[in-house]
């Protein structure tokens, strides 16, 4: 982009506009009379108003040059032409080009002032019902409502996009709520900093009562997210909120109380220490705890001949199950609620595949579930059955209200299973096992499978653990490594690093792990790009679209982020059949592999037998197929579904052709190319290493320092969260 510069003029057509996010793709006629396209956000644009746009020229691969807005000022038309071209464009509900026409006629260039200041004087108009007035002024005041909001957002130099999510979720009073509250933009939805929120609201000469709970309830709402705590120790809330604001700790004490009074924050005893919770937060744990304590009391129906029925699946399938194997298949006959764990190698898959196929031969209707795209086509292929991500079998949908997820099946409209069986449990997070357990009718047998020494769910909470460590769950944890399975490298060094044995870095030739020292950053990364672009396909025979690189972070030369530019040079340069589309740093091209990096719950997508909804997740992968002419649209084709992305949207994806271990959780890919080079203490941990290299099934390369390798296997340091549903589910604890 060229050097900031500012542009301005009026609309003079909308070629394209998203009404989700703002994002417009206008041609405006400057004051020297030239036509220029101008991109950027700029929500509800219409012919006819004037802007002033700041940004720079840039040129588009298919429509050259373009002149690309960081900032957009904008003024209602003046003239009465251009009033006219305004009005009529269709952005105010209720006019159309006749109206228009006859609104000018009779206002002149009072008309907008009409519109917003004396409506009534609409109704001396021939035509012009009660009813008709009443529907142009609310679509004006609409219209005026989220011009000021973005105005109010330009002062405090906030991206205008903003003002889309905010006029859905609060309508017309969003500006006198942010002006009472600017606190709000900290909410997930919009994101915006603490700090930015707080000079905001400091700017304003908000109430201090206010800014101290609204620290407050940042500090548990930022923990939840960045640190997976569900609640935090009164004595830590009070200090971090304390130091987050600069004020004495009695004040954060006394706006503590006011929000415990006011139902906000709930506060009880866990355990040895006082928990302070989000009042959500504490719901769902509740109703988690409840829910499996339920299950529990509860006896099932006693399947009828199951060991027998386990003897003909044997002889059938001609194979003899390990005691543990059996124990675990004779258990899930006998419990509403079941536990299977094991890590690679130990028979959990065919353990899986006996418990599915006992169900079924005793008349259950059963249902296969994990919490990932990647994860539940596995479970659906091993299985032999169709599985699905735990969001779709709970019907998810966003409420624009609450800026949430919400679930179509429930309590009253349950989940149609006499059994479910959820694999990859360490990734369930507490909402999404409360949601998932409101949707199971009472009676459905529950089969929860995983391999509790992964790393902990993105979400907040403990699940899988502290089931496991609650010690009140029947739980089976298959332990012996099969002979078959002990040939595999890969699986030998998984179990050692997970007992904190370095893995063996001895290079063999028959081996499915190997060991490529590399200390040099530069020839790191050299390295990487070598074995993904020829001699893993030319030697091992793995694709390239099969090899999947990690590394423990995004940041620094061996990072996430030097590895994609590498990779993507290498594996899927610039071509003349190739559009792409450039945003901020990175270059988007047809046949990139990408991940989705938030939830966005408003992401359209359609699946090749017709279907359709919204909807794509934090760490879903899949390739560009089309960049349309103009560069505005892009369809990325996921798993099982392709999707429609605008340009502006980009922010949302990531090359990927390297990611994080932590991204990579729940999928399994031919071929892992992972990097151990140093990074951040917090990230060189057995958990990473020990998830990094379970994701490999037929080859893994580990390319690095072998110094880093021990630091990793040696460090068994985990995050501690906070969280009560271990102790819940005590006898004494409901």
């Amino acid at each position: 982009m060229d050097e900031q510069q500012t542009l301005i003029g009026t609309v003079a057509a909308v070629v394209f506009q998203n009404e989700e996010n703002g994002y417009a793709v206008v041609r405006v006629v400057t004051d020297d009379g030239e036509l220029v396209t101008v991109v950027g956000c700029i929500p509800c644009a219409a012919p006819g108003e004037q802007i002033a746009a700041t940004g720079g020229f840039i040129t588009h691969p298919q429509h050259g040059e373009q002149f690309s807005a960081t900032e957009v000022e904008r003024h209602l038309p003046a003239t009465e032409s251009a009033i006219i071209d305004y009005l009529a464009s269709g952005v105010v509900r209720g006019i159309g080009p006749a109206t228009a026409q006859k609104l000018v006629d009779r206002f002149g260039p009072d008309t907008l002032d009409v519109l917003e200041n004396a409506p009534e004087e609409l109704r001396k108009l021939r035509g012009f019902t009660d009813k008709r007035v009443r529907e142009i002024t609310e679509g004006f005041r609409e219209q005026m409502g989220l011009r000021r909001l973005m105005s109010f957002l330009t002062h405090f130099d906030l991206p205008v996009s903003l003002s889309v999510p905010l006029y859905r979720r609060f309508g017309t009073a969003a500006m006198e709520m942010l002006r009472r509250n600017p606190y709000l933009l900290v909410d997930e939805p919009f994101g915006v900093d603490f700090a930015v929120a707080d000079e905001i609201a400091l700017a304003l000469g908000g109430d201090a009562s206010c800014r101290t709970e609204a620290g407050v309830l940042f500090e548990l709402s930022y923990n939840e997210s960045s640190g997976g705590h569900i609640f935090l120790p009164r004595p830590k809330l009070v200090a971090a909120t304390a130091q987050l604001l600069d004020v004495p700790e009695d004040e954060i004490e006394k706006a503590l109380d006011d929000l415990i009074d006011a139902g906000r924050v709930a506060q009880e005893p866990v355990a040895n220490v006082t928990g302070c919770y989000l009042s959500r937060c504490l719901d769902a744990e509740r109703y988690v705890a409840l829910r499996l304590r339920s299950m529990l009391a509860d006896k099932p129906d006693v399947l009828r001949g199951a060991k027998k029925a386990i003897d003909e699946i044997e002889r059938e399938q001609g194979i003899e199950y390990a005691p543990l194997q059996r124990r675990a298949v004779e258990l899930a006959a006998e419990q509403e609620l079941l536990i299977l764990t094991g890590g690679p190698g130990t028979g959990k898959t065919t353990s899986v595949r006996a418990i599915l196929t006992l169900f079924e031969r005793m008349g259950l209707d059963v249902q296969l579930a994990a919490p990932t795209g990647r994860a539940a086509k596995r479970m659906g292929e091993v299985c032999g059955r169709d599985a699905q991500t735990i969001h779709r079998m709970l019907g998810m949908s966003w409420d624009e209200q609450t800026g949430r997820v919400k679930f179509t099946k429930n309590e009253k409209d349950p989940i149609k299973a006499d059994a479910v069986i959820v694999d990859e449990m360490s990734m369930v997070d507490l909402a999404l096992m409360r949601a998932f357990l409101a949707a199971l009718r009472p009676g459905c047998r529950l089969v929860l499978v995983g391999d509790p020494d992964q790393l902990p769910s993105v979400g907040a909470g403990n699940v899988f653990s502290d089931l496991i460590r609650s010690g009140r769950v029947r739980t089976v944890a298959l332990t012996e490594v099969f002979r078959q399975a002990q040939q595999s490298a890969i699986i030998r060094n998984a179990h050692a690093v997970n007992e904190g044995r370095t893995p063996e870095l001895q290079n063999t030739a028959d081996s499915d792990f190997f060991f490529l020292p590399r200390r040099d950053p530069a020839r790191l990364v050299d390295t990487v790009v070598e074995l993904c672009k020829t001699r893993l396909p030319d030697k091992m025979g793995i694709p390239a679209g099969e090899i999947q690189v990690l590394t423990p972070t995004r940041k620094g030369a061996t990072g996430t982020a030097a590895l994609n530019r590498a990779l993507q040079a290498a594996l899927n340069p610039p071509s003349p059949d190739k559009r792409e589309r450039q945003f901020a740093d990175a270059v988007f091209r047809e046949g990139d592999r990408v991940m989705q990096t938030r939830n966005d719950y408003d992401v359209i997508w359609e699946r090749e037998d017709g279907t359709a909804g919204t909807g794509v997740f934090n760490g879903d992968v899949g390739q560009i197929v089309r960049i349309d002419p103009g560069g505005e649209l892009l369809t990325v084709a996921f798993d099982d579904r392709v999707a429609t992305y605008t340009a502006d949207m980009l922010s949302e994806l990531d090359i990927a052709y390297a990611m994080t271990v932590h991204k990579a959780q729940g999928s399994e890919y031919r071929g892992v190319v992972f990097v151990a080079a140093p990074c951040a203490p917090g990230l060189e941990v057995r958990g990473v290493l020990y998830t990094a290299i379970t994701r490999a099934r037929e080859l893994l390369i580990v390319v690095g320092d072998d110094s880093t390798v021990r630091r990793m296997t040696e460090n068994d340091k985990r995050q501690r969260r906070y969280s009560g549903l271990r102790w819940r589910l005590a006898e004494d604890n409901a």
